[in-house]
């Protein structure tokens, strides 16, 4: 089996393609907890002391309010309960990323409304340490509780969406999970639009995205890593994958690229993107980032692993090829020839979108014998009165049309699309009016900036619209030698990038047989019976491979 020089694989959704892999790191915890206070789960270089909590609750109180640097949104109430007779409680909990009314219902509640204890479980007989483990394991009924000695478990907890219950006379308080607070809800995803198919995307709730992959891989195989990254935002990050599907050693790798991460925050799982990629210092994208959970789940299932983030709509995707990001999710839910089609027109699409205005600068500057003599005379005429050259011209209209999208972007909803689609009207007639560019670059420029739209994933666009710039202004200095010159450098480029060491052209460099079936085209489904070679040995079979309706095929 060919590999690289990284010991990785190639990828695809059929046939053999070079595996995947990497150094191992420890095995983080299974599952998203949420006790992961109580075990040592904070972010690197945050909480390494262990200050245990002071059998007062007064002085407890005043740690942590200290810690909060008495912060308006630390809820402090004092209260008590029949089950522990004369002793005083408090409650902590942050507003805002608590359900107050969880509190008031399970933990609250309970408290005050429990029995008092009988003659022979009285704090005094058995201790008030058991009596506040009897406390927590049988009054308090919120989903999970958990004591904790320390005072920075305990600010863990708290940030966890956790409440905190100290007791007066032990140096221990009983964690309560409580998260809630104001979340958006599932809805539409905006950047990944299909005619067909799933129409519900990731939130920003960390907890909500695995419950949409729990939906749709309804399997015990499917395994969710938690850990916590950034000293300050603390933020839960999960890696996900499945286990029948994916390959140790990329596991192993994708752990060692999380553990990694030593920030101050993470806001976002873009983030995350830049440090898990195998190369800064390109044009391309290396990871794949999606907002739809059936995207997301098909992946998982061919052996991929994804990085959630709490608080991001998006989920990392990796390993993953170029051939990838002209994949659209629709692609599986309509018939398979108009798939095909399709893809092939996003890669015409992305190609024209990077050489349309260089081709138009090299053929109107050094290259006019190329042209038939009709249009010759046409764009000759036209540009007779043009005060600038054809390079000129490219670059002031990719420059304004590329401030009118921003534009488009920035402004309210409302009147965003209007003032773009108005702008980019009115400057481009102008502009012709007034003889500062041909009518003929109005058009390049506009057709041009369609094709652009076409390619399912952002990201890959965006690198067009950088590298069509170079391409421009090498056709402007050496013409169709400049434009292949650059093809040659792109290339080369390209045939040396990797995600999570799978070259970043397989399965077409390295050519993997059979892989030809879901790349460019998409063959019946019927047909693709294997995984992808990325996916674990000795399980890579997916399907039978018979179609089960009559009439062959």
């Amino acid at each position: 089996m060919p590999t690289d020089a990284r010991g990785g694989a190639g990828d695809g959704r059929s046939g053999d393609e070079p595996g995947a892999g990497g150094e191992g790191a420890g095995r983080a915890g299974k599952d998203r907890s949420r006790d992961g206070f109580a075990k040592g789960a904070s972010s690197p270089g945050r909480r390494k002391s262990a200050t245990p909590l002071s059998t007062s609750l007064a002085a407890n109180a005043q740690a942590i309010r200290r810690q909060f640097g008495d912060s308006a949104d630390l809820r402090l109430r004092m209260t008590g309960s029949p089950a522990l007779p004369d002793v005083r409680l408090a409650v902590l909990y942050v507003q805002g990323i608590v359900d107050e009314s969880v509190i008031s219902e399970t933990i609250l509640g309970k408290l005050q409304s429990a029995a008092p204890p009988e003659e022979g479980s009285r704090p005094e007989r058995i201790g008030l340490a058991a009596a506040a483990e009897r406390l927590r394991s049988g009054t308090i009924t919120s989903g999970l509780t958990q004591s904790v000695p320390t005072l920075e478990q305990a600010l863990d907890a708290l940030l966890l969406g956790c409440c905190l219950v100290l007791i007066d006379g032990i140096g221990t308080a009983l964690a309560a999970d409580a998260d809630g607070g104001e979340r958006r809800p599932v809805s539409e995803p905006i950047s990944q639009t299909v005619i067909r198919g799933p129409q519900q995307g990731f939130a920003e709730s960390l907890s909500t995205n695995l419950g949409l992959l729990r939906r749709i891989i309804r399997s015990e195989r499917l395994t969710v890593e938690s850990t916590r990254i950034g000293r300050q935002t603390c933020t839960e990050v999960a890696l996900v994958y499945l286990q029948d599907a994916v390959r140790p050693e990329l596991v192993a790798e994708a752990r060692r690229r999380l553990a990694a991460i030593d920030v101050d925050g993470i806001v976002d799982s873009g983030y995350i993107e830049e440090f898990i990629q195998d190369k800064t210092f390109t044009f391309f994208p290396t990871l794949l980032s999606t907002e739809r959970p059936d995207q997301a789940a098909a992946y998982l299932l061919e052996g991929h692993v994804a990085v959630l983030s709490d608080g991001s709509p998006f989920a990392l995707l990796a390993p993953v090829t170029m051939v990838r990001f002209f994949q659209s999710p629709e692609d599986y839910y309509q018939r398979w020839d108009i798939a095909s089609f399709l893809r092939v027109l996003r890669f015409s699409a992305f190609l024209i979108s990077l050489h349309l205005p260089a081709l138009y600068i090299a053929i109107t500057t050094f290259h006019q014998e190329m042209m038939p003599t009709n249009l010759l005379i046409s764009l000759s005429a036209q540009r007779e009165g043009a005060p600038f050259p054809a390079l000129m011209e490219a670059l002031l209209m990719e420059l304004t049309f590329e401030v009118l999208r921003e534009a488009g972007v920035r402004m309210p909803r409302a009147i965003g699309p209007a003032i773009s689609i108005v702008g980019a009207l009115v400057i481009g007639t102008a502009t012709v009016q007034a003889g500062l560019v041909s009518a003929a670059m109005v058009i390049i420029v506009a057709f041009t900036a369609i094709s652009s739209f076409v390619a399912p994933q952002v990201n890959i666009a965006s690198a067009a619209r950088l590298m069509r710039f170079l391409f421009m202004l090498s056709a402007g200095v050496l013409g169709f030698v400049g434009i292949i010159s650059l093809d040659l450098i792109l290339i080369i480029h390209l045939a040396g990038l990797y995600s999570f060491g799978v070259p970043y052209l397989s399965p077409m460099a390295p050519w993997v047989k059979g892989s030809w079936r879901d790349t460019i085209l998409r063959m019946p489904r019927w047909t693709m019976t294997l995984r992808p070679l990325l996916a674990r040995k000795g399980n890579r079979k997916r399907q039978s491979g018979v179609k089960p309706g009559g009439g062959g095929p």
